[in-house]
């Protein structure tokens, strides 16, 4: 018999976890508390390690249409201005051939097509569900969901997030770890220049991303002191209160479904309990300042099929799962101080040292070096 998922969460790593074991057999149940499935996010950038688990969960095909290419980066100062350019043509080389760059929601949108083709024999699907309560016994769990069903399965998968519900009910504190920004993406008019209109400032960075009609967005993050506050205000209020002397074409007005978070961390002792575990933000949050978020996402769903495939106990291939893991997941929390001063640099003197940084990789010699560096964070 087919051994059975309960998975929670539509995101990246929930819908990457549910393609991985639908491909080896597996039949599974995805639960999400969203009425539908999301279509707004930032852009995220698939290199490396990204790059090849999105190949082997036979993403590549459907992603490659939406690849966003690299983008020419127009430094500005607050009134507009411009600074420096980066050619796309420098990025391009500092990066190299086996990269993409797509909008989170077009990245779901990809795994969600490719769930499509388990769904008649093995996949379902149920928004506007949630998991009221959990029974765990040697030979599997029983899980009891908010439209009064309940389910059997051999793993419960909580895949939901950041704020992950399932990481409070079953793993005891949240393991968040909060720092003192807040961040927002939200799509614009925009033209159609393939730029990337960028202002950095002392603990700010906001930016917009031309590419036409329905591909443009803008993201910023920012330095306060009460990311909850900021959150109370709303997005708009928000926006106009950090950003409202910066002209790159920002908006006056957010819209509703805008992503607005404050940055938070995952620090867990253990991803898993027996026949329950975590898998991506919801286990290892490594922040935006980080990167590599949707890259883990999908390795981790990847490496968890293959171990679930070579070992017989899923107790077993849980713990060996994190033993490979963890390794790289504390490797990109650890970069994400780099990060902070890379997207809300503290003074005047560090925006001034990342504008040379950046000036420096137009010259071929350290384009070089901006690759080999890339790549060897990659692997």
């Amino acid at each position: 018999m087919a051994r059975r998922a309960v998975i929670i969460g539509a995101g990246i790593a929930g819908l990457a976890t549910a393609v991985r074991l639908g491909r080896d057999g597996w039949d599974t149940l995805i639960v999400e508390r969203a009425p539908a499935r999301r279509r707004s996010g930032y852009m995220v950038n698939l290199i490396g390690a990204g790059f090849d688990a999105a190949e082997r969960l036979g993403l590549l095909s459907a992603l490659t249409e939406k690849d966003l290419g690299v983008l020419t980066t127009v430094l500005v100062r607050a009134d507009g201005s411009p600074k420096f350019t980066v050619p796309a043509a420098v990025a391009e080389a500092a990066v190299g051939p086996r990269a993409m760059t797509v909008f989170r929601g077009d990245l779901e949108a990809a795994l969600f097509r490719e769930v499509a083709l388990y769904r008649e024999v093995a996949t379902d699907i149920r928004f506007g569900t949630t998991v009221t309560a959990v029974d765990q016994h040697p030979d599997g769990v029983r899980v009891t969901l908010s439209d009064g069903t309940t389910e059997e399965a051999d793993l419960l998968v909580g895949a939901d997030g950041v704020h992950s519900r399932t990481r409070r009910m079953f793993f005891g504190p949240d393991f968040r770890v909060d720092f003192p920004y807040v961040v927002m993406a939200f799509p614009v008019p925009g033209d159609a220049s393939g730029s990337a209109i960028t202002h950095i400032g002392p603990g700010r960075t906001a930016a917009v991303v031309n590419l036409g009609p329905e591909r443009s967005s803008a993201f910023v993050t920012y330095r306060c002191a009460d990311p909850g506050a900021e959150l109370s205000e709303g997005p708009t209020a928000a926006l106009a209160g950090a950003f409202g002397d910066v002209t790159i074409g920002l908006p006056a007005t957010v819209p509703d479904d805008a992503y607005f978070d404050r940055v938070s961390q995952v620090v867990m002792p253990r991803w898993s309990d027996g026949r329950i575990v975590l898998v991506g933000d919801a286990a290892w949050c490594v922040t935006l300042f980080a990167g590599h978020g949707a890259t883990l996402a999908l390795t981790g769903a990847d490496r968890l099929g293959q171990c679930l495939q070579q070992h017989g106990s899923i107790p077993d291939a849980l713990a060996a799962w994190e033993a490979d893991l963890r390794p790289e997941v504390a490797k990109r929390q650890a970069t994400a101080k780099r990060g902070m001063m890379q997207y809300a640099p503290p003074t005047r003197f560090h925006v001034a040292a990342s504008d040379l940084m950046m000036r420096a990789i137009t010259l071929p010699g350290v384009r070089d070096l901006v690759r080999r560096a890339i790549e060897r964070q990659s692997r």
